[in-house]
């Protein structure tokens, strides 16, 4: 074993099979250009999954490093606490407000997605308190949605492993069926899977009573989930329904944000306005920590005069706003603006394109996705969507395969591939993504067109 595979034993890493890890070792990387990994051993990936979820602009980009330089040689920390702050957060706060869907006006900084949700809930629960209205404490999700791991945020994520040994969900947190069309209990007409949506979120609030429904969570399109998009028009009925109903909507865009999907924030492509945002990943591209939780001028307006006796907002961390992770995202945020965002609109049509010819292979049952954002479900039969032998591991085999080959993206545990090229792709880097991942599959499995 090596100097660093035993020095690894100490890390506990996230979500991985411990004894496996160690049996195993690590995979260490070294550095990173461009939309390419090198581990320690000079072995070359394409890296197709944009680190997780979150180099959205690529690797190596030197404005944004020039950027955390020179506000780490002028001014390295900055308390956000007690009326204090620094310019870069104070212009990038002024700069999401700007790009936001409309009505946000007000950012919390923190340092990554789960925080982001759980201050999210925070906030919720700080501002029914405050309108007189304690009793609604109840959250409701989707089943295969994806919040986080933390204390709180862990129970409205409803994948198995985030729950398994935790004591979550709690009592207070619900979830429906996901709009998940291609395995949807209601068929596969999108018409129904969202009307079957809408009424099963409609039944869930009855069933705990409105007045303790405080608010819904969902992703624009699912990400650890399986990267599921639902149906044309969710963000926009799932809106109509939280307000009929009277209780607020948490959009959760740390995965979809910042040019994920095509433009800024994917609640723009049905103009939806949530209460609540929920912002991380491709904030800083990755480069630093940082996340954000953007509220409505109602839920800020309400929690600022619970305060008007003097009494803070008990709410906060020590990084929060950081100057060099604010610095960072304000160039990051320059790089979206101006172009890169368009190249990831422009390429990711193609990437969907020549991604979805991969449904003509016997293996494949569907492609699905958006922009830079996409899953490639694996199936036993075409026909009856049976899934494979989950025994085989065929995903995992085909990562395994594919990273020999030089690229590298994610194998959920239940078949599906998962990718997220960042938006510095060219159509010559997804047509090599498209090489190695089809000779990958067809070498595992064995799979012919059809």
């Amino acid at each position: 074993m090596s100097n660093l595979q035993e020095k690894d034993q100490h890390w506990v890493h996230p979500v991985t099979a411990l004894l496996d890890h160690q049996a195993k070792g690590v995979c260490a990387w070294k550095r990173a250009d461009g939309i390419h990994l090198v581990d320690v051993n000079g072995h070359r990936v394409q890296d197709a999954f944009s680190g997780l979820w979150c180099v959205n602009a690529g690797y190596g980009q030197k404005t944004i490093v020039d950027a955390a330089r020179k506000q780490l040689e002028e001014l390295p920390y900055a308390t956000g606490y007690f009326g204090f702050g620094s310019e870069p957060a104070i212009e990038l706060a002024d700069r999401l407000a700007r790009l936001a869907p409309r009505g946000l006006n007000h950012v919390i900084f923190g340092q990554g997605g789960s925080d982001a949700v759980d201050t999210a809930i925070r906030t919720v629960r700080y501002y029914f308190n405050a309108i007189g209205r304690p009793d609604k404490k109840h959250f409701i999700a989707v089943q295969r949605g994806y919040h986080g791991s933390s204390a709180i945020g862990s129970g409205l994520t409803a994948l198995a492993v985030f729950h398994r040994y935790f004591d979550v969900p709690t009592p207070t947190q619900h979830h429906i069926e996901a709009p998940y069309p291609y395995r949807h209990s209601a068929g596969p007409d999108e018409a129904a899977i969202l009307q079957a949506t809408v009424a099963a979120l409609e039944s869930k609030v009855l069933e705990i009573g409105p007045e303790k429904v405080a608010a819904f969570i969902c992703e624009p399109i699912i990400g650890s989930g399986g990267v599921i998009v639902p149906p044309a028009g969710y963000l926009k009925a799932i809106r109509a329904t939280c307000d009929r109903l009277g209780i607020l909507l948490i959009v959760d865009e740390v995965i979809t944000g910042f040019g994920r999907t095509g433009p800024m924030f994917a609640c723009e492509h049905e103009g939806v306005s949530p209460d609540l945002m929920t912002l991380a990943k491709g904030l800083t591209s990755g480069y630093a920590p940082m996340g954000a939780t953007l509220i409505s001028e109602q839920i800020y307006a309400a929690i600022a005069e619970a305060g008007s006796d003097g009494t803070p907002f008990g709410h906060g961390q020590t990084y929060a706003g950081h100057p060099v992770s604010a610095a960072i995202a304000n160039a990051t945020l320059d790089l979206y603006e101006n172009g890169l965002l368009k190249n990831g609109t422009d390429v990711g049509e193609y990437f969907q394109s020549r991604l979805r010819n991969l449904e003509n292979l016997d293996i494949v049952g569907q492609v699905r996705g958006r922009g830079m954002l996409a899953g490639v479900e694996l199936v036993a039969d075409k026909h009856t969507r049976a899934k494979p032998d989950a025994n085989l591991k065929l995903g995992q085999k085909i990562l395994a395969h594919a990273f020999a080959e030089g690229l590298v993206f994610r194998a959920f545990a239940d078949d599906i591939l998962g990718f997220a090229p960042s938006l510095n792709y060219s159509k010559a880097d997804v047509d090599t993504l498209i090489d190695i991942l089809t000779f990958s599959i067809q070498k595992v499995t064995g799979a012919n067109w059809v």
